[in-house]
């Protein structure tokens, strides 16, 4: 019986420790959005999450290492999104199309400040650059995979190396996200996407691109 009791509460604390660092990350994402780099601190994001500060380090070992840990949990939700809007893409067009819809939903739904913060804390935090340029290149290979299939058949396939595409098209990308949220006008960048249709439905009608041509 006694074992079982120390089971029990092992499972228990375990349980407790998992919603612990849950509320945490939560909270960290949240100030992000809110109020930025700046005021994400210990105390600020342990009152957030109904937590004690200690348990920040505890968890983490430090404030940079959490709201990191907040990153990966934003990056990771929109990595299952942008995989299943690009599976669901039939081609450059639709893809474009995707790209800007969940462009939209960055912004609507706050994401891309979480970036665009962590980005600002780099500048006066020592080695938080690097971390946050190590999270950017997945999104490069994700992009070269996706500029791949869109342009296979396309007149400028093989034309130019996936990698340089895949580049160009997150660097973009993140800089119309960061400009949009700073300046709080997402029309500019919507203009580019717009652009960015019609130079995809002129790619399908000069090569044949569409899904239902593959």
């Amino acid at each position: 019986m006694a074992r079982s009791g120390a089971k029990r509460r092992a499972g228990g604390s375990t349980d407790a420790a998992h919603d612990a660092r849950t509320r945490l990350v939560k909270a960290a994402v949240e100030i992000l959005q809110e109020k930025g780099f700046a005021a994400a601190s210990a105390r600020e994001v342990a009152a957030r999450a109904g937590c004690s500060q200690s348990l920040v380090f505890y968890h983490f070992g430090s404030v940079v290492d959490l709201l990191l840990a907040a990153l990966d949990s934003v990056s990771e939700a929109r990595r299952v999104r942008y995989q299943a809007a690009v599976d669901e893409a039939g081609g450059v067009a639709e893809l474009a199309a995707t790209a800007r819809t969940v462009f939209e939903e960055d912004l609507d739904r706050g994401y891309a400040a979480v970036l665009v913060e962590m980005i600002s804390g780099a500048s006066t935090t020592p080695g938080l650059g690097p971390e946050i340029a190590r999270r950017i290149a997945p999104w490069r290979d994700f992009a070269a995979g996706a500029a791949s299939r869109a342009l296979a058949g396309s007149p400028v396939d093989g034309a130019v190396p996936p990698e340089a595409v895949a580049h160009g098209m997150v660097a973009l990308y993140l800089g119309l996200e960061m400009l949009a949220n700073l300046e709080g006008d997402r029309a500019p960048a919507l203009a580019v996407f717009d652009q960015i249709d019609v130079a995809a439905a002129l790619l399908e009608l000069l090569g044949g691109t569409r899904s239902d041509e593959t």
